[in-house]
């Protein structure tokens, strides 16, 4: 098998999901107020638990990068 093509897949991979939470980082910071409201919409919790949960999302979303992408990108790398 071809792991020329695995690297190509995962860094693209890689890249685009810090892509997606950059994005989600800067509407968090910086239409915080809009997120807020939007949300509310459907769910009623406090300024400071839907801080607490767009924090946890962001933490888990990138954990999830670093297992899934970011070690079988490096552990490729090195292996081969």
């Amino acid at each position: 098998m071809d792991t020329h093509w695995i690297v190509k897949f995962l860094l693209c991979a890689t890249l685009i999901d810090y892509a997606g939470l950059l994005v989600w980082f800067a509407l968090f910071v910086f239409a915080h107020d809009w997120m807020y409201r939007w949300h509310s919409r459907w769910f009623k919790f406090s300024v400071e638990t839907f801080d607490a949960l767009h924090y946890g999302g962001m933490t888990a979303f990138k954990i999830g990068i670093v297992l899934l992408n970011v070690a079988p990108l490096l552990s490729l790398i090195v292996l081969t």
